[in-house]
């Protein structure tokens, strides 16, 4: 994590907080995250030294017409200052600022099929506590090669009581 992103990051949060607006600007920067991972194109032509000032800001504006004033003006501060490379990393360290302020984790849960509300709401108390936080918000990731049981993530600790990761054990086990 870049420090010039977690600068942009920190005083975004302080910002968005003092404001009330804190979720809002996080999922906006989620939303941009997104944007920027899935259309690289968009992100080439936003750093081009043959796109005008103006016509960055511009389209800044129009494709970010939608999310919170914080978000298009901290873009529009970042694409000023030619640093659009730390946008992932601004969005990720807003993310763990805010989660840190509301006692959340957030969470990949893998399984091998959709979690019902009462599983997620299972998993985030009881992992939740093992890790000192409130709650755990929970990315639900279908994965058939699991055969059954979870795999859960939480930033590098990973708890897997997965019958594949079971099953590789045994075979492990019977082979030695």
């Amino acid at each position: 994590m870049s420090q010039v992103a977690e600068r942009y990051a920190l005083a975004l949060f302080q910002v968005a907080q003092k404001h009330g607006s804190s979720l809002d600007v996080e999922h906006d920067l989620r939303e941009v995250k997104k944007v920027f991972e899935l259309t690289p194109e968009f992100y080439d032509l936003l750093i081009s030294p043959k796109l005008s000032a103006d016509k960055r800001t511009n389209l800044i504006n129009e494709v970010f017409k939608e999310a919170n004033p914080f978000v298009v003006n901290t873009l529009q501060l970042m694409a000023e200052r030619k640093r659009m490379n730390g946008i992932g990393s601004l969005a990720d360290e807003f993310v763990a600022l805010s989660n840190n302020a509301q006692g959340i984790e957030d969470a990949k849960v893998y399984s091998i099929r959709p979690l019902t509300e009462d599983e997620r709401a299972s998993i985030s108390s009881v992992f939740a506590g093992k890790i000192g936080k409130q709650s755990l918000r929970i990315e639900n990731i279908i994965d058939p090669s699991l055969i059954g049981g979870l795999r859960l993530q939480i930033g590098n600790r990973i708890y897997d009581s997965s019958v594949s990761t079971k099953l590789s054990r045994l075979q492990r086990q019977l082979m030695s």
